[in-house]
C-alpha cells in the first residue's frame, strides 16, 4: 500500500493489522473499520483488561487475536502501532522486512480530519500544558476538544467528528514520543514544545534517540504553521532549528522575539498590555509560569483574546497526579505527584515546598539519573522507596540522605504518618513509571489518595 501522498490514501477493502489492544488500538481499529477498511488485531497479552477489550471488538465484528502474534498480522496493506510496542520489537522489524508500512495512532487518525490541530510535547508539563489550553480554547468561536496522550484516544475523537461534524473543531492533543514514532504525514498547525530532559531511557537507546522522535511533531510543518518554543532550553532551541515552520519562543528569561514578556510582578504584551497580574495567577512555582506562557502564546495565535487567556490563568489550578494536595492529616499535607515518572519532575516538586519533605520514590526505572536529586533534597527529611527501583535508588543516594525501603505505597504512607510532624509534606514524586504494581499513573495517584483518605478517617 502506497501511503507517500496523504490525499490519494483509500482505506477501502485495505487490510490494516492493528497492534497493540490498549486505549488506542481499540479506538484506530475502529476507525479504521469506520473508514472501510478490514480490520484485524493482535496483542500478546491475555490479561483481564485485554480479554475485555477482544470481547468488545469481536461485538463490533472486527476480527482479532490475543494470548501472542500469529502470521495472520502479516496478511495486511497496512500496520497501526499502539505506543507501547517498541518500535525495535521482533514483530516489527519482521513487518518492516515485508515492505508493510507502519504507521502509529496519531498518524493514521490525522489522515482522517481537516480540523487544525495543536500539539504539545515535552519531557514534563504536557498534561497541565494541554488541559490549560483546553480551557483557554473553550470560546464560542472554537469547540476544542481534549485528546492523545490524555483523556480520549485521538482516534475515537476522529471517528466522532466522521459521525457529526464540527466546523468550529480545533484538536488539542498531548503527545508523547512513543506517540511521535511511525510518522508520516503528522502535521499540527501549531506544535508546542515545552522542555527536553532525560526520560524512558529504558525504551530508547540514548537521550539523542528520545529526543529524535520527538522532533517528529514538526517535522511536516511548512512556513504556514507555527513552532512555539522554550527558548531557555539549550537542547531544544537547538534541535528545533531546522524546523520549516514559523518559530515563536516564549521565555522566562529573554524578552527577544516572544509575544508575552514577563517582569518581577506582570505578563504583558509586546505593547506593554498587562495580561495578568503574578498574584493573580491560580498555580504556583516558576515551572508553571513558564507552561503559562507557552500556553498564552499558543492560544494567542489561534486567535483567543487576552481576556479569556487571563481568565483561565486566573482560575485554572492544575490537574490530578500533579502536585495535587490530596489532604491534610494531622497538620501533615499530603502531596499526590504521581504524575511525576522521570527524575526532572521530582526536581520540579522538591524544588515547589519550603517545608520539610518525606519523599515517597521508586517504581519501575525508566534509566533515570538518582543521584542528581541529591543537591535538590535540602528539605528532604527521609526518602521513602517503593518498588522495582529501591535497589538501584539505595545504591545511588543511600549514602547521601536518610533512606528507607517499603517496598509497597501503602507501606511507605503508613511510615510517613507514623514519622510525619506538623507542618511536614508527604510528596509522592516517584520518578519511576509505575508498571511493577499499577495499571498506569493515574491508578497510582488514585490508590495514594484512597489512603490519605484512609488516614483522614482513622485519625
Amino acid at each position: 500500500m502506497d501511503i507517500s501522498k496523504k490525499d490519494s490514501i483509500d482505506m477501502n477493502f485495505k487490510h490494516v493489522t492493528v497492534i497493540g489492544l490498549a486505549r488506542s488500538g481499540v479506538a484506530v481499529a475502529k476507525l479504521a473499520q469506520e473508514v472501510g477498511a478490514h480490520v484485524f488485531f493482535s496483542d500478546a497479552s491475555d490479561s483481564t483488561i485485554v480479554k475485555k477489550t477482544f470481547n468488545e471488538l469481536q461485538k463490533y465484528g472486527i476480527d482479532g487475536e490475543i494470548n501472542g502474534h500469529t502470521d495472520k498480522i502479516y496478511d495486511a496493506d497496512l500496520w497501526v502501532i499502539s505506543p507501547g510496542v517498541p518500535k525495535n520489537a521482533e514483530i516489527i522489524q519482521n513487518a518492516q522486512s515485508k515492505d508493510i508500512p507502519i504507521v502509529s495512532e496519531i498518524e493514521f487518525a490525522s489522515w482522517f480530519t481537516l480540523a487544525p490541530i495543536l500539539a504539545i510535547t515535552g519531557s514534563n508539563g504536557k498534561t497541565t500544558t494541554a488541559h490549560m489550553l483546553y480551557e483557554m480554547c473553550k470560546t464560542k468561536d472554537i469547540h476544542p476538544v481534549l485528546s492523545g496522550n490524555v483523556g480520549n484516544a485521538f482516534a475515537n475523537v476522529v471517528r466522532n467528528d466522521l459521525t457529526i461534524p464540527d466546523e468550529k473543531r480545533v484538536h488539542i492533543l498531548e503527545i508523547s514520543s512513543f506517540q511521535m514514532e511511525f510518522i508520516q504525514h503528522f502535521k499540527p498547525y501549531i506544535s508546542l514544545f515545552l522542555n527536553l530532559t532525560p526520560d524512558h531511557l529504558n525504551r530508547y537507546d540514548d537521550m539523542d534517540d528520545y529526543v529524535s522522535a520527538k522532533m517528529n511533531m514538526w517535522s511536516n510543518q511548512t512556513h504556514d504553521d507555527f513552532l512555539v518554543f522554550n527558548a531557555d532550553d539549550e537542547m531544544l532551541s537547538e534541535r528545533i532549528a531546522p524546523a520549516q515552520a514559523t518559530k515563536i519562543p516564549f521565555s522566562l528569561k529573554s524578552d527577544s522575539h516572544v509575544l508575552f514578556k514577563l517582569n518581577d510582578t506582570k505578563i504583558y504584551d509586546k505593547e506593554h498590555a498587562t495580561l495578568i497580574k503574578l498574584d493573580e495567577i491560580a498555580l504556583p512555582g516558576k515551572h508553571n509560569l513558564s507552561n503559562y506562557l507557552g500556553s498564552a502564546t499558543s492560544a494567542s495565535l489561534l486567535g483567543i483574546a487576552p481576556s479569556r487567556i487571563s481568565q483561565v490563568m486566573k482560575t485554572f489550578c492544575g490537574v490530578p497526579h500533579r502536585l495535587e494536595n490530596v489532604g491534610t492529616v494531622k497538620g501533615v499535607t499530603y502531596i499526590n505527584d504521581s504524575k511525576a515518572t522521570n527524575i526532572d519532575a521530582v526536581k520540579v516538586a522538591l524544588e515547589s515546598f519550603n517545608s520539610p519533605i518525606l519523599l515517597i520514590l521508586g517504581g519501575r526505572d525508566k534509566g533515570g539519573n538518582f543521584l542528581s536529586l541529591y543537591p535538590h533534597t535540602h528539605l528532604v527529611k527521609e526518602v521513602l522507596t517503593i518498588g522495582e527501583s529501591e535497589e538501584a535508588i539505595a545504591t545511588v543516594l543511600g549514602d547521601a540522605v536518610r533512606l528507607r525501603s517499603c517496598g509497597s505505597l501503602m507501606s511507605a504512607v503508613e511510615v510517613a504518618h507514623s514519622n510525619a510532624q506538623p507542618g511536614d509534606v508527604v510528596l509522592l514524586s516517584p520518578g519511576c513509571a509505575s508498571f511493577d504494581q499499577f495499571d498506569n499513573y493515574e491508578h497510582r495517584g488514585d490508590v495514594f489518595r484512597e489512603l490519605v483518605q484512609g488516614l483522614k478517617e482513622y485519625s
